[in-house]
């Protein structure tokens, strides 16, 4: 499984700890270090639409108007930490987020 994220983010934090927990063995690929390819980028914006930008961080709310207004890949690859996190992955399964639902699908016993 690979955990999409940066160290910082403490909704990462509490998915690996928890998948750890379960049994998984979470690599972590920080967005920061080690910066997504453009096929990654695309994979993961077909995948989640423009729900992969995270409308309500401090980063979004600084955008000029026309970065806010433009499509979900250009503000991704001006500001990648925009990207909700985290993005999980196994295979051809993803997740984006930590709410419930992913909760549900990784931690179902």
């Amino acid at each position: 499984m690979i955990l999409y994220g940066i160290p910082t983010c403490d909704t990462c934090k509490k998915a690996q700890k928890a998948l750890n927990d379960a049994g998984y063995e979470v690599t972590f690929r920080d967005i920061r270090a080690d910066p997504l390819s453009e096929t990654e980028w695309t994979e993961f914006l077909t995948e989640f639409g423009s729900a992969l930008v995270n409308q309500k961080s401090t980063t979004y709310r600084g955008l000029s108007m026309w970065l806010r207004e433009s499509e979900a890949d250009a503000q991704l690859l001006a500001h990648p930490t925009l990207m909700k996190r985290p993005v999980l992955k196994v295979g051809d399964k993803m997740t984006l987020g930590w709410d419930t639902v992913a909760q549900e699908i990784w931690l179902k016993q």
